[in-house]
């Protein structure tokens, strides 16, 4: 199995709200040699607005954003999508990917109605090369120079590690840079640390995880927090009922002893507090596992100790049943706006028909198509990349309804607080950042600052009308 290193530029850190603005992968064999790659970029989704800060970073200016010439969000991402296809199956990962680009590579996909789940379903799975990076800090020190941030921290940013391991990253936040030297990177891991790299790659694919943490008398992994590595030993108890790719596991660090006495609203409260007795090990995001005969032990007890306290809980199933019930979540609140409701539900196979034959026909074929899709959400995206590309297909009082409703969004009229940036707020931002710009940099915000001040005037008479 090959591998998709892939990153994005994007206008915010948002995943729902935000978009992606520029697009690139390299395909790779199983021996990391490249294949193929891909780099694409898009014009700006109109309702969106971008953050001051994303193209402070990015160096994006709205002119170059809003050049006609470039494709649609839409337009690019049906590329996409034909590209990543074509290359799978394969192993997904980048730089941060698990934690923020599969966030935005997924909302992306559902918006322009492809399947969003590319990265984990027919074959493929997905890993993140940070996430090695930062654990081998711990499993096997020295493997890559880590270097030290203002703060006297070690920093892992791509941008600070690629250089200081020998890559020429002068044109860092660039999606393609970022994704060469990701590769080169993860080259230099699987070749000073090569049972590291193959291990971490075991686990990429979440029934290896599954069937490791189920067979496994006691189990290590190693989780980063803020940049920094943690291990814990573990031990099974169960699978979350509501989420089948979540394990719920006991922390061997705490004695048994220390639960058994408390009643249930006093172990509710010891759950929330250090050391957690018990935690979740999501087995679809490239869990770092080990097997505890690996390492020497861990809090002063060999692995025979911590296998025998895992068999001791284990062993008590009133225990576990109540930790279990303990652990357990409140179903996330629905949210009203289509872009949130992404995880809510798994389209029907006839709407899945529909999305493919979508791609496949015209404009004015993919406004009928919209109006069979049963599932609602599916309706309103469909509506809207309509209305972006070719309004005319619509009736005249279905354009101004849309118009009114995306005007409203933009300046967030009638909200409390708009989950996405508004207007509004992006003059607030701007006026903040701008006094700390270079003069490079100033000149980048001033053309978002333009655009801000003739998208309130439009989106003001929009909404008044």
């Amino acid at each position: 199995m090959g591998f998709v290193f892939y990153d994005v530029e994007t206008t915010g850190t948002n995943p729902h709200f935000d978009q992606i603005l520029q697009f690139a992968a390299i395909h790779t064999d199983a021996e990391l040699n490249e294949i193929a790659r891909i780099e694409r970029r898009c014009r700006l989704i109109p309702h969106i607005i971008p953050s001051p800060g994303a193209l402070k970073v990015t160096r994006i200016s709205m002119d170059r954003i809003l050049d006609p010439a470039l494709p649609s969000h839409y337009e690019m991402m049906c590329d996409i999508a034909h590209t990543l296809a074509s290359w799978t199956p394969a192993i997904f990962l980048g730089w941060n990917t698990l934690d923020f680009d599969e966030h935005m590579l997924r909302q992306a996909l559902y918006q322009c109605l492809h399947s969003p789940y590319l990265t984990n379903t027919e074959g493929n799975s997905r890993c993140d090369a940070m996430k090695i990076a930062q654990a081998l800090q711990v499993l096997q020190p020295g493997v890559l120079v880590v270097p030290t941030a203002a703060s006297g921290r070690l920093t892992f940013k791509l941008d600070q590690l690629a250089p200081a391991n020998g890559f020429d990253h002068g044109n860092a936040h660039d999606a393609l840079a970022d994704v060469e030297a990701t590769l080169h990177i993860c080259r230099l891991i699987r070749d000073r640390a090569p049972d590291q790299w193959s291990n971490a790659l075991r686990f990429a694919q979440k029934t290896s995880a599954l069937e490791f943490m189920e067979d496994a008398p006691a189990f290590a992994i190693t989780e980063c927090y803020f940049g920094r590595p943690y291990q814990f030993a573990l031990a099974k108890l169960a699978i979350d009922e509501q989420n089948s790719s979540s394990v719920i596991a006991y922390d061997l660090e705490v004695d048994p002893a220390e639960l058994r006495d408390l009643d249930d609203a006093a172990l509710a409260v010891r759950l929330t507090r250090k050391v957690k007795p018990v935690r979740r090990v999501r087995a679809n995001a490239a869990p770092l596992l080990h097997d505890i005969y690996d390492f020497d032990g861990f809090y002063g007890l060999a692995p025979d100790e911590l296998v025998a306290r895992a068999s001791e809980v284990r062993a008590d199933q009133a225990l576990c049943t109540r930790l279990i019930v303990a652990a357990e979540r409140e179903p996330a609140t629905a949210s009203p706006y289509i872009e949130a409701q992404i995880y809510d539900a798994f389209s029907g196979d006839a709407d899945r028909v529909r999305m493919r034959q979508f791609h496949a026909t015209n404009w004015e074929g993919r406004a009928a198509i919209v109006a069979m899709f049963e599932d609602p959400r599916l309706a309103e995206l469909g509506w809207r990349l309509v209305f972006y590309h070719a309004p005319h297909v619509l009736l005249e009082a279905s354009v101004a309804e849309i118009e009114r409703s995306l005007a409203t969004r933009m300046l967030g009229a009638g909200m409390e607080a708009a989950p996405w940036l508004t207007l509004a707020a992006a003059e607030v931002e701007i006026a903040g950042l701008l006094p700390a710009c270079t003069e490079e940099e100033q000149a980048i915000i001033e053309t978002l600052r333009h655009h801000v001040a003739q998208e309130i005037a439009r989106c003001t008479t929009l909404v008044g009308a």
